[in-house]
């Protein structure tokens, strides 16, 4: 599965950015998708995830009521909405794919606050800076 991510900018505090993840030569049918953030010298944080079919969604609570999460399954791509933006959202932002085996909300959590997906896609930045 080979992913891409878009959308990463400079931005001012307060202001908004939407990034999408588009999959090429494969569609994401039976994968959820989650969005990941990396900054240097830090662990890969886990953002936000919605799952294939049954409605799972996972935010983390730092970027919770900032961000939301949507895909598009015609078009196999995820985008993340972020609002309000901080600077501390300054970062890489990676989406990533995994198969949507999980058998219960605390295990589609834990994968995704913990970045444990297996296909990811190289990152695009994201700079909120006045």
């Amino acid at each position: 599965v080979q992913l891409q991510a878009s959308g990463g900018g400079l931005v001012q505090p307060g202001g908004s950015l939407r990034l999408s993840c588009a999959a090429s030569g494969v569609t994401l049918d039976g994968y959820a998708i989650g969005w990941f953030r990396q900054v240097p010298g830090k662990e890969r944080e886990g953002l936000s995830c919605i799952s294939y079919s049954n409605g799972r969604i996972y935010y983390a609570d730092s970027v919770k009521d900032r961000v939301t999460i949507s895909r598009d399954y015609a078009a196999s791509t995820a985008y993340l909405q972020m609002n309000s933006l901080k600077p501390e959202d300054t970062a890489v932002y990676y989406c990533a794919t995994e198969p949507d085996y999980f058998s219960d909300y605390g295990t589609f959590r834990r994968k995704c606050s913990g970045a444990d997906f297996s296909f990811w896609g190289q990152g695009t930045q994201v700079t909120v800076s006045s």
